[in-house]
Parts: C-alpha cells; structure tokens; sequence
C-alpha cells in the first residue's frame, strides 16, 4: 500500500511496474479499467512542480479517481501541524496520498499514521517515480537496461543519483556516477547500497565512456537555489557534444526537467535529444498510473 523508494523496493517489483506503465500506455485511449473509481486522492506538495502534479492529476482522474490538490499554504502543515497529526484526519477522509516534500521521513511518517496508500512524488532523498519513467524510456528506445552502461553527471548525491543507485542494484545494470569529489556519496551510503556495478569518478569523461545513456539533473536541487559556490564546482560537469563524442555508439540522453540549459546541459544537445527527454516527462503519466492501480488492488 506504499510506494515510497527505490531502495525499498527489488527487480521483480520494479519490473512488473515498468510493464504494466507499458500496457497502460498502449491502451491509454481504449482501457476500460477503472481501479480508482469512487475514490479521493490528496496531492500534498511543499515542494513546486510542473510535470510531477500534471501527471499525477490526470492520472488518477484517468484511473476513475477524483483528486484534491493542497499545497502548504491550503492546509495546517505550512503553519507547523505535525504529519502525524495531517495523516490521521486525512486517512479518515481520502483514499490515498501523493506527496512531495523535503524529508523522506515525513513521507514514511504519512503512511504509517495515515493508514492509506501513499506515494512518494519527491523528497530530498529519493525520486522513485521519475526513476520509473526513466526506464521505460530506456525499455522503449533502448529494448532494455540488461548489459547496458548508465552514466550519472552532476550531483551525485542528489534524489536522482540515489534513486538511480538503487536502480542499479536492484537491476543489475553498470551505472557510472561522475560528480565533483564533495558532491559524491558519502562513504556510508556506499557501504549500505553494497553495489559493486555502481562506480564513483570525478572525472566527466570516464563516466561517459562507452555509456548507452546519460543521464542528468540540476546542479542545484530545490531548495539550493542560489548557493553559487556549489554550482561553479560543476562547471566541467556540463553535459555537451564532447562529453558525448565519449559514449557508445546509439547513446540517448535522459533529462528529469527542468533544464538550465547551458547549466548542466547545452541547448544543441537537449534540442537534439528533446523526443526522447520528452518522452521520458511523457512517462511519468503513465509510470505512475502503474503504481497508483497496484496500490488499490
């Protein structure tokens, strides 16, 4: 009844999910299935967003659900209620909640009070659901993530880099992390994912070498904005025609959005790559209508 990280979940999970988005999108127009019908879904942000609410609003609508959408200004939580306190009158009032927000442990909190199933959306921990996305774009272009090499450039302790490392070893797949020495995980991390396809450099190019996809994200995640000495440290973390003249041969270029184009990524190459950056924010509708009709069966 929870979908709260990569790390807790394993591969036959994250592939049934990942062919049931599949199915789901084929039959986008056609299916008659409708696991959420009679339901009400709470959408709690703290944390703004573009594709993440879109995609969740249509998919559960799509699924026969209505949805509310509250953000921190619209109930107690902004004014300092604890979680605990959020998720017990919520979960005697909806039937499910998507969240996102800063600290990983609110969202668990949430589920654990709340009684009711619940999605992770974003914390600064984990991004589950965009990870799921991201393989099903590489699933659609790429056939699979088996024998593949993924490449992680920027900040490689970040939501997205963490959930990628899960990923990695619950899949299998070789995933390369290049980020600048202070912006790695720390040793800790490393020690609990235990994952020896998962390879730490400093070094941009190393990352890239012979890799299928490269992947990448803001340099600065929300709530970092403006801490200018923390991005000039990425400055030769730019993914660009170089960086890429170093990659396998049918390579495709992943991006979670928003871009800071000629930040972390140069306009060429997002332009060169958008059908399949936007295929990938394309999938997030249909990765997470997987979860939300495994969540209610």
């Amino acid at each position: 009844m929870k979908f709260l990280s990569i790390e807790e979940s394993n591969a036959t999970h994250l592939e049934a999910l990942i062919f049931l988005a599949a199915e789901m999108k084929s039959t986008r127009t056609s299916h008659t299935n409708l696991p959420l019908a009679g339901q009400t879904w709470a959408i709690i942000f703290t944390k703004a967003s573009t594709r993440t609410r879109v995609s969740f609003e249509v998919g559960i609508r799509e699924l026969g659900g209505n949805v509310m959408f509250l953000s921190k200004n619209d109930i107690q939580l902004g004014r300092g209620e604890p979680i605990k306190d959020t998720a017990r009158v919520l979960g005697r009032m909806v039937h499910g909640a998507v969240i996102r927000t800063y600290a990983q442990q609110d969202v668990a909190d949430f589920y654990h009070y709340s009684g009711i199933p619940t999605i992770n959306a974003l914390t600064d921990e984990e991004h589950p659901c965009q990870i799921l996305a991201d393989l099903l774009t590489i699933r659609e272009k790429l056939g699979s993530w088996e024998a593949k090499k993924i490449a992680f450039i920027g900040d490689g302790d970040n939501n997205m880099s963490r959930s990628w490392m899960w990923a990695a070893k619950h899949l299998g797949f070789e995933l390369s992390i290049a980020a600048p020495q202070s912006c790695l995980p720390p040793q800790e991390f490393m020690d609990r994912l235990a994952a020896p396809n998962v390879s730490l450099s400093t070094d941009p190019a190393e990352a890239a070498r012979d890799a299928h996809v490269i992947n990448t994200d803001v340099w600065l995640s929300m709530g970092q904005e403006g801490q200018a000495e923390k991005e000039a440290l990425f400055a030769s973390y730019q993914v660009n025609q170089d960086l890429l003249s170093h990659c396998a041969e049918g390579h495709i270029v992943l991006h979670c959005l928003p871009a800071y184009r000629e930040k972390e990524i140069t306009e060429d190459v997002l332009e060169r790559h958008a059908d399949t950056i936007f295929q990938q924010a394309e999938n997030r509708l249909h990765a997470q209508k997987a979860v939300l009709a495994t969540l209610v069966k």
